[in-house]
């Protein structure tokens, strides 16, 4: 190949590719997540120190996207069960960092996980029957959710 050759495939390889990719800590599933949000609402970390909003990069791969989404929605669906018997427990201070930290890391992504922003508060409001959650689940979840706007 000639010299101009070599730099236009270069230039052509570059152009579908992106600076970022989704850390490895992200890829794990709903366990890692529950894991680490035992924290909340400290610091909470994924595997190798990974902050959730960092698992929502721009550009990402619907392989990445599924993986972070599924783990995540699993999670809050656990979360939001056990949160329902304990309202004013820790578990609904770590539902609300979840999507506090997920908003916070769409917020940088140009839109293109705005489906899981939504499926995700779905998941963490659930309530059987359409029922209204309580106040104390109210205002539990906004403590975890600042937290996680702050530092997820």
């Amino acid at each position: 190949l000639t010299g101009a050759a070599i730099l236009v495939a270069v230039g052509l390889a570059a152009c579908g590719s992106t600076d970022e990719e989704t850390p490895v800590g992200c890829l794990g599933d709903s366990d890692a997540y529950l894991g680490a949000l035992s924290a909340a609402p400290g610091d909470v970390f994924l595997e190798g120190g990974t902050p959730i909003s960092d698992c929502l990069v721009p550009g990402q791969d619907v392989g990445a996207q599924n993986a972070v989404g599924s783990a995540a929605i699993e999670a809050a669906t656990q979360l939001n069960a056990q949160a329902r018997r304990q309202p004013a427990g820790d578990t609904t201070v770590q539902l609300g960092y979840l999507i506090g930290a997920i908003q916070e890391g769409a917020t940088r992504t140009g839109g293109i996980h705005v489906d899981l922003v939504r499926r995700l508060d779905a998941a963490a409001r659930f309530s059987p029957g359409g029922e209204p959650l309580s106040a104390a689940f109210e205002r539990e979840l906004g403590v975890g959710y600042a937290a996680g706007q702050d530092a997820g």
